[in-house]
């Protein structure tokens, strides 16, 4: 139980800080700052609440198990965190940017969320 744990807090502390670091940026730089051609393509509110769903959802990743409270709400956050970056490859491929990199943190949220459960309580399968 102790490797679950330890692995659920490692691999939980890098999708929260890739998040975090992608998320701020939307919501911190004006939108003409913004790096990449697919941010520019949106409206400015959209890309904000694009930034405000990623900070939350690293955030719901790390508070609930830090703190003990709402054992389900980290593996709804992660699984959130995966939605979010399914629905960014369409938007990357239109542009033929490359969208690898969401795909490989969709697949990391949702071992997050599953990690997350078995080891925190929120699930007992």
């Amino acid at each position: 139980m102790l490797a679950l744990t330890i692995t659920t807090w490692v691999l939980s502390g890098i999708l929260a800080f890739m998040f975090l670091m992608a998320g701020g940026m939307k919501l911190a730089k004006p939108h003409a700052d913004l790096p990449m051609p697919t941010l520019q393509v949106l409206s400015p509110g959209r890309v904000k609440f694009i930034g405000a769903a990623e900070v939350l959802g690293a955030l719901g990743v790390i508070l609930p198990p830090l703190f003990g409270a709402a054992p389900l709400l980290a593996p709804l956050a992660a699984i959130g965190l995966a939605i979010i970056q399914v629905l960014a490859v369409p938007a990357h491929r239109r542009l033929n940017e490359p969208f690898i990199m969401n795909i490989l943190l969709a697949v990391l949220a949702l071992a997050v969320a599953v990690l997350s459960a078995l080891a925190f309580g929120g699930v007992r399968l």
